[in-house]
């Protein structure tokens, strides 16, 4: 509700939530957001930037009853209910890209989602059949990650050369598609040193530098492994358009520790834009009026410069 009475926001796009009218009413109530009037439309189309937060109503039950910062099937439910409907917008092609919300994802198992987060709901709702791409954007600092949601022992089995080589083709296109005629790409190294030569671990040696190797060969800009101790502050001074984070804690430790009020995830590969928050769902501050509302407005205005970019 904060984002969204932002007026840089407003200036820059005609935003509309998808979610339930009543709850959000609720909520402005709660922390007593003076001014702000909650309006429900019927369809993206007729959104007119009006003087209110304009909604599309996504009926789900128990909503009248939530009851802040407690766990609910009913709010993982209508979690998956309000992620559906913004992806049936976008196959339609009645929104032009959406910024999610933090979810909680032990709401989503009492409610029965098979879905371990947003990526893979998207995934499965919007019909893509390869996992699509995950980038984090913080200042100049682009990220990528080559892996998500997987223990730290799964994540490094995950690292083959093929697979590390095809990501970088796939990182390469989707930079390309963003106006970067020959993105710079920089592979972050799994091991200390990036082994130093093997002294600790082979898979630079066996898996990171043949990938590397096979993509250079093939015209793409991307170095050899490089230590996760460098090749992110290397990006923040300008030597890489982005990285290539090879687990989930890699790269998000650079991002948030950089900025971690503003780090913004975009999903690529899909086919509407999708941006969001990088935070969870904080229930120990929920409906207090405490929560800071610049991770949700960066979210939506990269959106914005995203496709502002994006080669049509």
């Amino acid at each position: 509700m904060k984002a969204l009475s932002d007026g840089e926001v407003t200036k820059r796009c005609l935003p509309v939530v998808i979610g339930h009218a009543g709850l959000l009413r609720r909520c402005v109530e709660s922390i007593d957001l003076a001014g702000v009037d909650v309006e429900v439309i019927s369809s993206p189309m007729a959104a007119k930037g009006r003087n209110a937060i304009e909604v599309i109503h996504v009926e789900a039950a128990g909503m009248l009853d939530i009851r802040p910062g407690e766990l609910s099937a009913d709010a993982g439910g209508a979690s998956d209910l309000f992620l559906r409907k913004a992806c049936e917008l976008g196959l339609a092609g009645e929104i032009d890209a959406f910024a999610t919300a933090p979810i909680n994802k032990e709401a989503l198992r009492l409610a029965g989602i098979p879905h371990i987060g947003h990526t893979e709901m998207l995934a499965a709702y919007l019909n893509v059949e390869d996992s699509p791409l995950t980038l984090f954007l913080t200042g100049n600092m682009r990220i990528f990650f080559l892996s998500r949601h997987l223990s730290l022992r799964g994540a490094i089995d995950y690292i083959t050369a093929d697979r590390v080589c095809e990501f970088i083709r796939r990182v390469h296109f989707a930079m390309t598609e963003f106006g970067f005629a020959n993105p710079r790409i920089g592979l972050a190294a799994l091991n200390p040193h990036a082994s130093d030569g093997g002294q600790f671990g082979d898979e630079e040696r066996i898996h990171l530098l043949p990938a590397a190797e096979q993509a250079r060969a093939e015209g793409i800009d991307v170095s050899s492994p490089i230590g996760a101790d460098s090749v992110f502050n290397m990006a923040v001074e300008g030597k890489f358009d982005c990285v290539i984070s090879l687990y989930h804690d890699q790269g998000h430790i650079a991002a948030k520790t950089r900025d971690f009020h503003g780090t913004v995830t975009a999903t690529l590969g899909l086919p509407v834009l999708r941006t969001s928050v990088d935070h969870g769902t904080a229930f120990d501050i929920a409906w207090k009026g405490a929560a800071n509302s610049i991770s949700m407005k960066m979210a939506t205005l990269a959106a914005v410069d995203l496709l502002s970019k994006k080669r049509i």
